[in-house]
């Protein structure tokens, strides 16, 4: 785990209240690492609706096999998470290790094993010692509680260097509902469809199929706009859990998604989303910028969002930045080799809002001075306009520095 904290961290884990009906606790295992907790455990009230989104990585983890399985039966009991150990690439031993740590913790929960549900991060291709759950879960689930959050995402970190966690308070039926989350990730982050590890919790009395239907849409310009370095985790998890401790305080179930009481909390819940996936952002390994790629002018949404893509996971764009160069050829580079409609005399790009290229060409007002000292803030908007059409697009990324490739040349030592 990476020890210095990110300069683009926030200043502070957030204020996140309690949910009624999830209780968090969370140990040491010894998993991987010593000296850290590395094991979270959130007991579910009985009747807890749970949704996921998963990786499409083609070598999926065992617990992603677990939870996808899990999934249609629409109720969970508890989440188990470990760091350090992502049980992936591990045969039938990670099959047997996901079916143990089930077993272990539902016979201390008091549930069945098919409503827990698992998550794991940490080096692949390493049998995940399952067997050392039995040693704690006894303990994390006496010492559950309401809240904790700032625990919970400490003991999911990997090559985190802070833990994120977001919250929202909203009203259905003129009464607050609340919504937290966490998440996990600094590293291996391209995402489909998911995130790398992330949680999120609420009181809202939903149905799985609602809770899933905003879960599924939510992803798309939150956690899968953001990208580290183009590699999409055989972990990724993002799970959602809904109480419906609401319920007793007057709120009525919400069972269809195009139910109008729903926008209100879908706002707050894509809120949540949008600020665990910057938060992502903000701690790349090795990261010193933030960088928003915005592209406007493109064929389709869809097309920008691949050209936005090509331009934030390009090592040229992403060195550039590292070192406050606003050097656009690199942007020309990446918006040509995306495969998308695109017209090189059209096209316009800035850096930190001033224009630096356009139509083709270096832009007639250029002042190297200006743009690089905009290059050396910490956070940076790179814009392109292909005046194609009205398709528009934005993901976040981070620079790629010489700590990124430090921290992966010896992340398994």
């Amino acid at each position: 785990m990476a020890t210095a904290v990110s300069p683009l961290a926030p200043e502070r884990f957030p204020e996140m209240p309690a949910i009624e009906g999830v209780a968090v606790a969370t140990a040491a295992a010894g998993i991987r690492y010593a000296g850290r907790t590395d094991v979270l455990l959130a007991l579910l009230d009985p009747g807890t609706a749970v949704a996921g989104v998963f990786t499409r990585s083609k070598c999926p983890s065992a617990p992603v096999d677990w939870c996808r399985g899990k999934l249609k039966g629409g109720k969970a009991r508890a989440l188990v998470v470990n760091s350090g150990n992502a049980n992936a690439f591990t045969g039938k031993s990670g099959v047997a290790a996901v079916k143990l740590t089930a077993d272990i913790a539902a016979k201390a929960a008091g549930c069945k094993p098919a409503e827990i549900f698992l998550a794991s991060t940490g080096v692949i291709g390493e049998p995940l010692p399952a067997e050392k759950f039995g040693d704690v879960m006894d303990g994390l689930v006496a010492d559950a509680r309401p809240g904790r959050w700032d625990e919970a995402a400490r003991a999911i970190m990997t090559t985190d260097t802070f833990p994120k966690g977001a919250a929202a308070v909203v009203r259905i039926d003129g009464k607050p509902v609340t919504i937290c989350g966490i998440a996990k990730g600094a590293g291996m982050i391209a995402p489909d469809m998911a995130t790398m590890l992330s949680f999120v919790f609420t009181d809202a009395p939903l149905a799985p199929a609602v809770l899933q239907s905003l879960l599924a849409k939510g992803v798309e310009d939150t956690f899968n706009a953001v990208t580290i370095d183009g590699d999409t985790s055989t972990s990724d998890t993002l799970l959602a859990f809904a109480t419906g401790a609401a319920a007793r305080r007057g709120v009525a179930k919400i069972s269809r998604a195009s139910d109008p009481r729903l926008e209100p909390f879908r706002k707050g819940f894509n809120r949540v989303l949008a600020d665990l996936a910057e938060q992502v952002a903000r701690d790349g390994e090795g990261a010193r910028k933030l960088v928003e790629v915005i592209v406007e002018g493109a064929a389709s949404k869809k097309a920008a969002r691949k050209i936005a893509m090509a331009i934030a996971n390009s090592p040229l764009v992403k060195t550039a930045i590292a070192g406050e160069d606003a050097n656009w050829g690199r942007v020309v580079m990446a918006v040509g080799k995306a495969g998308e409609k695109a017209d090189r005399d059209r096209l316009s790009i800035w850096f930190g809002g001033v224009r630096v290229a356009h139509k083709g060409a270096r832009d007639p007002g250029y002042d190297e001075a200006r743009v690089s000292a905009l290059m050396k803030k910490p956070e940076i908007e790179l814009k392109v306009d292909l005046g194609l059409g009205k398709g528009r697009d934005r993901v976040l990324t981070c620079d790629l520095t010489k700590e990124y490739v430090a921290i992966n040349g010896d992340y398994r030592s």
